[in-house]
């Protein structure tokens, strides 16, 4: 089971996508496709600040949402997130807070990230991370 990130959902936005994440994607069963609220908040401020705002916002609403679930920064989510940002920070390795807060809504739901960003992500060992973004 997978959570994408923001990279890799507004993909599906662009004009052309990268067409190795669209056939992934149309293979991957509905039940095992997620994303987190994080990202909702991070592409509909994208939107919001876009010149095409409106065609953004309802692409999101006829593409996107209606086909990956949505999960919640929750307890278990927050458990997580205060153990391995302290560990970073301990570490002098802090991570971005949109993305430590996805990383942990990942780990708390034992879902692998689908990221281009996979330097990011892979910072945390217990973290499963994969990248749909490359070239085949």
């Amino acid at each position: 089971m997978y959570l994408f990130d923001t990279e890799v959902l507004s993909q599906i936005l662009k004009p052309a996508p990268v067409p190795g994440l669209i056939i992934r994607l149309a293979a991957l069963a509905p039940e095992d496709q997620f994303t987190s609220a994080i990202t909702v908040g991070e592409m509909v401020y994208g939107a919001h600040h876009s010149s095409r705002r409106d065609e953004l916002l309802q692409k999101l609403n006829e593409r996107v949402w209606p086909n990956v679930w949505v999960l919640s920064f929750d307890r278990k989510s927050g458990e997580v997130y205060g153990r391995i940002r302290s560990d970073l920070e301990r570490a002098g390795t802090p991570l971005a807070e949109p993305d430590l807060r996805i990383a942990s809504i990942a780990l708390a739901n034992d879902l692998t990230v689908v990221t281009g960003n996979v330097r990011h992500f892979g910072r945390l060992p217990d973290l499963r991370v994969e990248n749909w973004l490359q070239p085949d």
